[in-house]
């Protein structure tokens, strides 16, 4: 392709622009438009000089400036050839300082830690011991596919749903709430993408820049930046069997304690569970000193051995619990749906908030949850799935019995996912992650949870295979031993 004497274009003299940097600009948009493509031959330098009325120096000029940029080749009368397209070009022109744009962004970078996790967790060639969430294995393909076919022939549209989610799966989880001692309209419900996004429109809408929240030590949410990143300080109480520390608590509470995050049953990372008279006092502590809490149930259909006391909700008389539930851990992270049960202003205030966010979860998904609760399988899943964790926390704690007794102890979690591991002795808990992933193994420390360090490691055993499970922690004992 040949453009002649470059579209016809002659340089404007009367311009202050000088008349090679214009050829130089005019050359270069051809490039950029695509008009001129690679492989494309401009005429000779004669040719060019005698079509535009100018010099010839001043095209030497403008083509040696291309040339410098690396948009064209050759020369003399052999004429000019194009030979690179508009990436290069854009890498000669002045862009963003992104680096500052990152620097300064209202969302802090997680823990490199949490970085690194978050990208190996999905190479095929690693074993991930600390994954909270089920293994494909445990996905129920077969009632999956008898929900889909159902909710297929009662769709209609896939528009958006109002602000407070699907009015139809807000009755069914008022029917399924119900069931654990929480008494509450469909309007005190707002369906959310998950338990993170709850605490996000949590701390958008109701708490103040600069205030503090208070959350078991350790804790996951330590491991997120929710609050840190909108300006809102974290702070952790220690825990003991029984959870989180009533006197140390009091302790804590200011003018400048504005919320209370928690995770009674079956608590992540340590798996503990929250007896019912250490609720009551709990409650009883934060209502007194009007301080809301935050209960995160998202592990509460995760029993195994015995049904866990009902929610600080069920127990709440005065509002003073917002409930966060979903269905990401007992069912699939990729449905993104949870709920919000608060004080119906609340609702209504987080609801605002999150149709300025993503205007709402994903209908299909609110969908297929609806059939799923309605239908009566969801119970019946859940009753099948307890069976199978079951059997997998046993391999775990199997496996640890035979090889960690002497190097560590640890936690018998009657449900949820995790078993809470202390390493014995002085390791160098990065060491550990770095040559555990080097030999296929991607753990979770501990202390990407904890507010100082420890030599703690959170083992899941609802991800990885009941082979890989075996075979994993038996290398895991031998690497730790190397490094004590």
């Amino acid at each position: 392709m040949q453009l002649d004497s470059v579209d016809n274009w002659v340089p404007d003299k009367s311009f202050k622009v000088p008349i090679y940097k214009q050829i130089f600009l005019h050359i270069r948009e051809n490039i950029l438009s695509g008009k001129l493509e690679i492989g494309s031959r401009l005429k000779s330098q004669r040719e060019m000089a005698k079509d535009m009325n100018v010099n010839r120096s001043t095209v030497v000029e403008a083509l040696e400036e291309l040339k410098a940029e690396g948009l064209i080749d050759g020369r003399g009368s052999r004429g000019t050839i194009v030979v690179n397209n508009t990436w290069s070009l854009l890498t000669s022109i002045a862009r963003p300082n992104w680096d500052s744009y990152i620097k300064y962004g209202i969302y802090k970078p997680n823990l490199h830690t949490v970085q690194m996790i978050n990208k190996l967790e999905f190479r095929d060639d690693i074993v991930r011991l600390g994954t909270g969430e089920l293994s494909p294995e445990l996905f129920p393909h077969e009632m999956m596919k008898a929900v889909m076919n159902k909710v297929s022939s009662k769709i209609y549209s896939l528009g958006y749903e109002e602000p407070k989610g699907s009015f139809d799966l807000r009755k069914e989880i008022s029917k399924y709430v119900k069931q654990l001692g929480i008494n509450v309209s469909p309007n005190s419900i707002l369906i959310v993408s998950g338990s993170i996004q709850a605490i996000q429109l949590i701390s958008m809408g109701i708490l103040q820049r600069g205030s503090s929240v208070i959350t078991e030590k350790p804790s996951y949410l330590k491991s997120l930046h929710i609050f840190q990143s909108l300006g809102i300080n974290l702070r952790g109480v220690s825990m003991d069997n029984y959870g989180i520390k009533i006197q140390e608590l009091l302790n804590s509470i200011n003018s400048n304690t504005k919320a209370l995050y928690s995770i009674p049953t079956y608590h992540n990372p340590t798996g503990n569970v929250m007896p019912m008279f250490r609720r009551k006092e709990l409650l009883s502590v934060c209502m007194e000193n009007r301080l809301p809490i935050i209960e995160d149930d998202a592990y509460r259909e995760l029993w195994i051995d015995k049904v866990p006391p009902p929610p600080l909700k069920s127990i709440d008389t005065t509002g003073t619990v917002l409930y966060i539930g979903t269905v990401s851990k007992s069912l699939a992270p990729g449905f993104r749906i949870g709920w919000i049960i608060g004080p119906e202003p609340v609702i209504e205030r987080l609801g605002d908030i999150k149709m300025q966010t993503d205007y709402g979860a994903s209908s299909i998904s609110q969908l297929i949850l609806t059939e799923w609760m309605s239908s009566g399988l969801y119970s019946k899943y859940v009753d099948l799935l307890r069976n199978k964790l079951k059997v997998r926390r046993k391999i775990v704690l199997d496996t640890l019995d035979r090889y960690f007794s002497d190097i560590a102890v640890w936690n018998r979690p009657s449900g949820g996912f995790y078993v809470w591991l202390k390493i014995k002795g002085n390791i160098s808990m990065k060491r550990l992650f770095h040559i555990a992933y080097k030999n296929g193994i991607l753990i979770n420390p501990g202390s990407i949870y904890d507010f100082s360090k420890n030599s703690c490691i959170r083992i899941s055993y609802s991800y990885a295979s009941e082979t890989d499970m075996k075979l994993s922690l038996k290398k895991l004992s031998e690497i730790i031993r190397s490094l004590m």
